[in-house]
């Protein structure tokens, strides 16, 4: 008689068993879709940086660089230019007054052209600063005492007029479409000047109107993201890199351990794909790790003088919060790290500078963001730092010259606004292009947010045109088909 199985049987495979065999199988099918799920291809990525060298490394730029780093001051909302930085005297004169407006908001709100709107004088008085006699309002006292250092664009204009798209633009250059966000570029053009740190942080990001694409790579690898430290409406003196400490294993298990899981990842590799997402993720371990004993001490603001956290007006109740953001960006920046967004906002429905109808409010804004960003210019000056970071200060859009709904706010401008820089490679105490007499609108040597964009990349040696990245079948660039570089603002 035979039995029913062979000499040579095996034991039925049991559900356990067949989870520990397949156990190391599904974290390759995972690590497999990760890649092939993110957009573009390994050819496509691997045509753009050179082959073998490491995604972050510091990368040779186009042109002669004026400027290392930018630290961005982000006004979320719009803050009203007639009231802070573009003094318009027709405004006082007219006030009262019913006068038409075309502009994009009117226009939208009205379905017609030429709607008659209430003139609204500034609520704030100016006065001129320093040996250019730029005017400033009583917002900014404390900013204004560095008049001779900014350069003032007054004829900015920008795409789309709510916030959302607008906020877009600001970063990403586009209103709609996913794109890599400016931070982002200039990560991808010049890599880190440190490889120890992330060459791009955004310092407490709101979740709306755009949320991460703000930061975010879009369709560029994943290793020139923005990283993130504390968030909008969050305690400034808790925030720091999540995960970025293992208090379970020592120093030495982990170094084992990361060893371990870096081999399994480049054993995965392809032959020819030194820069697909998988690599992105081993080169995303090895920062993690540098970064466990470099970040630490960066983000440690008890290292400063009592003067210097006095300069920034931490400690103080209005301007605590905003003042230790921008003291981290003068440590990050010091550090190397390119590009710093320095956020100030809210997760609230109406973003922070948006007062349609309570513009009073502005002044409770100004007081908690104007001695920081004085501290930080100062601090920066002091340092030497000024020499090769630029500072860039500004919002999505401006306000309108006049009263919104005849009420006691102003609407939200995209048609002409001022933002300011300061840097060395910059002309100081100096004002560029102009709005129309009552600042509705760029009337003289406008400065579209592309050309803006661009020049920014040209100072950091980055030509805007050839910055470029292919994707689904076409070259992509931050400024798309646009942007001319405004060479008169340069010194």
């Amino acid at each position: 008689m035979t039995s029913g199985h062979s000499d040579q049987t095996t034991s039925a495979l049991t559900r356990r068993a067949a989870l520990q065999q397949a156990a190391c199988g599904f974290g390759g099918l995972a690590l497999a879709s990760l890649c092939a799920g993110s957009p573009g291809n390994a050819s496509e990525r691997a045509a753009q940086l050179v082959p073998g060298q490491h995604p972050s490394a510091a990368k040779r730029p186009h042109l002669q660089p004026r400027a290392k780093r930018i630290i961005f001051l982000f006004m979320q909302g719009g803050p009203s230019h007639v009231d802070s930085f573009d003094y318009k005297p027709a405004l006082a004169k007219h006030d009262g007054q019913s006068m038409p407006f075309d502009d994009a908001r009117a226009i939208a709100n009205s379905g017609k052209r030429g709607t008659a709107q209430r003139v609204m004088k500034s609520l704030w008085e100016f006065q001129r600063y320093g040996e250019s006699g730029r005017p400033v309002s009583a917002l900014f006292p404390e900013t204004a005492r560095h008049t001779d250092d900014l350069t003032l664009i007054h004829s900015m204009h920008t795409e789309g007029v709510a916030h959302g798209p607008a906020t877009l633009f600001l970063h990403c250059g586009s209103t709609n479409f996913v794109r890599p966000s400016l931070g982002s570029w200039i990560n991808y053009g010049l890599g880190s000047e440190n490889e120890n740190l992330p060459g791009f942080v955004s310092l407490s990001p709101s979740s709306g109107n755009g949320g991460p694409r703000n930061y975010g790579n879009a369709f560029l690898p994943a290793v020139y993201q923005g990283t993130v430290v504390g968030k909008a409406g969050g305690s400034i003196k808790e925030a720091t890199i999540r995960n970025l400490k293992n208090t379970h294993l020592s120093p030495e298990q982990q170094q084992r351990q990361l060893e371990f899981l870096q081999n399994l990842n480049r054993a995965q590799l392809p032959s020819q794909a030194n820069e697909s997402d998988l690599a992105a993720v081993i080169n995303s371990f090895e920062l993690a790790w540098r970064m466990q004993n470099n970040v630490p001490d960066i983000l440690d603001l008890t290292q400063e003088s009592q003067d210097t956290l006095n300069l920034y007006g931490i400690g103080q109740k209005e301007t605590d919060k905003y003042g230790r953001q921008c003291l981290m960006a003068r440590r990050l920046c010091e550090a190397g790290v390119r590009f710093i967004q320095v956020n100030y906002g809210d997760n609230t429905a109406n973003p922070a500078w948006d007062q349609h109808s309570n513009l009073p409010k502005h002044e409770q804004h100004a007081r908690a963001v104007d001695k920081p960003i004085a501290g930080l210019l100062s601090d920066l000056k002091r340092r030497g730092l000024l020499e090769d970071t630029i500072v860039w200060w500004g919002g999505e859009f401006g306000r309108t010259p006049y009263a919104q709904k005849n009420g006691t706010g102003r609407d939200h401008n995209p048609g002409g606004f001022t933002t300011w820089l300061v840097g060395d490679c910059l002309k100081s105490g100096y004002s560029y292009g102009a709005t129309d007499e009552f600042g509705a609108a760029a009337a003289e040597n406008k400065v579209h947010m592309h050309d803006l964009h661009a020049t920014l990349l040209h100072l950091l040696g980055l030509d805007h045109e050839r910055l470029t990245y292919r994707y689904a079948g076409r070259d992509f660039r931050l400024t798309d088909v646009a942007g001319h570089v405004v060479h008169d603002i340069i010194s």
